[in-house]
This record gives structure tokens, C-alpha cells and sequence, in this order.
């Protein structure tokens, strides 16, 4: 059952949670025993081949090596908190970035093991999957996860898993703008879902490559001013903005993820915060 009414603290308008994903480091190839490549590639080539695609490898290496620090720098400049979807494999490859995400005091949650499906494993391989990724990211980042994200499937058995190992919170979910209790999946052991939302995500951008820089900032930001106008008039939602290293973190499209943040951090009543901080402030304000 949803929230009849939710407020944030000190009277804020609106809570934003920013997303940053890292899958860079983690994704498909027959170099780490995949059958195929990864198919999630803005070049546009797919072969079902056991060939690897070098050319993609390389892409997502430039969300490590040339993404990755232009959006750590302006989350910094602009002082604003994000949680990081990780995969874990990601940070064990790429330390450099755990040890940015620790800097910056941010939230890691946890992607996975790997980036890949999760919906083909039985109760037991998944409850393995998640538990190395929760041994991973504590010791790459310094803390555990306390919320998950699925590749995009999630299974019959995940909340459960998730509840079992004390999870705080779930975001494979799209159907609001306001966390939930899930009281039904485990009797007497509810959880907090926490809606993502994919119609703000910069993967638009890959999957429809007609989406350019200057659409995107405008769907988001009258994204942000929509929900602003509700909290403005007594009715407070969040808003999240999903990014990803390899996508936003172009020359070509940082920009428009700085004015973004120039607009939110320049409006007042703006709770700009972690996935886990909204997920206990509902739990506090509206106990399940």
C-alpha cells in the first residue's frame, strides 16, 4: 500500500536521488567465460557469435578511464550526493573508482556480482550472487549495500534473499514516485521499495540514439519541475536520475548533466539525497 502523504524533511519540495551506474568492467564477453559479447552497445553491433567485440570492450573502458572522472568532479563541484549502482566485479577491476565513490561519503548499492541476468539462476545460485556482491562491495568501497538493482529481471526469489540478508530497500520497481512497503513477500519481515524511474535515464540516449544531449536535459528538468509543482501544491514525490559513466560521461553530454544540476541545486526545498536516506525516512514517517 502506497503513502496517502509523504513529507521530506525540513519541508522539502521535492527528493531528488541521483543515480550513477557501473557496469563498466563487469559486462559480457567470452573473456570472462560468456558465451557472447555484451549486446548493449552504442556502436549498434551484435553478432551471436563466441567472438569477442573489442570495439565495445573499449567503449565501456572509456566510461572508466575518461567518464568516470568528469562526473566524480562535478558531483563534487556541485556538492550533491548520489547512490552508485554497482556491479561488483566493476570496482574489483577498477579500485581507483571505489576509492572515488568512499571519497565522496556516497552510497554504494549493489548491481550484482556481475552485471549480467540474474532471472536464470535457481534460489541458491542467486542468494550466492548476491552474498559476493555484498563481500565484494564492502571490501572495495568500505561499507555494504543496503539496496539492490537487478539487471533489469529480477526473480520470484530476490526480495526474499534480499530481506534475508538485510536489505533495506528495493528499487526494481517502476510504478510510482514515492517508496512503498512490500509486506508480502516475507510476513512480518516488510521491505522498502524505492521506484527507479527509466524515462529520465541517459541509456535513452544508447537505445534511442535520436534522444540527443539538449532532449534529454529538457525531458529531465520538466521532469523535476513537474514533480516540483506537486510538492509545491501539498503532494511531495521524488525523482531519479539515472546516469552512466560511459554514456553521460561524454564531452558531448557532461554538459548537459552540469546544467541539470545547476537547476536543481539553484531551487530551494530540494532533498537531494541517497536511496537509502529516502528509504529511512519513509520507514520513520510512515512505519510499516
Amino acid at each position: 500500500m502506497h503513502a496517502e502523504r509523504l513529507d521530506w524533511p525540513k519541508g522539502a519540495r521535492i527528493a531528488l536521488s541521483i543515480v550513477v551506474n557501473v557496469e563498466e568492467g563487469s559486462e559480457m564477453t567470452v573473456a570472462r567465460g560468456d558465451r557472447g559479447m555484451e549486446p548493449v552497445d552504442e556502436l549498434g553491433i551484435h553478432v551471436k557469435s563466441p567472438i569477442r567485440n573489442y570495439g565495445n570492450e573499449s567503449n565501456y573502458l572509456y566510461g572508466i578511464k575518461a567518464g568516470a572522472p568528469r562526473v566524480v568532479e562535478l558531483l563534487r563541484r556541485h556538492g550533491v550526493m548520489a547512490s552508485w549502482t554497482v556491479a561488483a566485479m566493476s570496482l574489483e577491476t577498477h579500485p581507483e573508482l571505489a576509492r572515488a565513490i568512499a571519497g565522496l561519503g556516497h552510497e554504494p548499492v549493489s548491481h550484482g556480482w556481475r552485471w549480467v541476468h540474474q532471472f536464470r539462476m535457481s534460489a541458491a545460485e542467486e542468494a550466492e550472487f548476491i552474498d559476493r556482491a555484498v563481500r565484494s562491495i564492502e571490501k572495495s568501497v568500505g561499507t555494504r549495500p543496503y539496496g539492490w538493482l537487478s539487471r533489469y529481471l529480477h526473480t520470484d526469489h530476490t526480495r526474499r534473499l534480499l530481506i534475508e540478508r538485510g536489505f533495506e530497500y528495493h528499487m526494481d520497481d517502476y510504478s510510482g514516485d514515492v517508496p512503498f512497503w512490500d509486506r508480502e513477500t516475507v510476513p512480518g519481515r516488510p521491505i522498502v521499495i524505492v521506484p527507479y524511474q527509466l524515462d529520465t535515464n541517459d541509456m535513452k540516449m544508447w537505445t534511442d540514439p535520436s534522444l540527443t544531449p539538449r532532449a534529454w536535459l529538457d525531458y529531465a528538468t520538466q521532469s523535476f519541475e513537474q514533480l516540483y509543482r506537486e510538492g509545491e501544491a501539498g503532494n511531495p514525490k521524488m525523482m531519479s536520475l539515472g546516469l552512466h559513466l560511459r554514456i553521460i560521461g561524454r564531452p558531448g553530454r557532461i554538459w548537459a548533466l552540469e546544467e541539470f544540476l545547476r537547476h536543481v541545486t539553484a531551487r530551494g526545498g530540494v532533498w537531494i539525497a541517497s536511496r537509502r536516506e529516502i528509504a529511512r525516512h519513509f520507514a520513520t514517517v510512515c512505519p510499516a
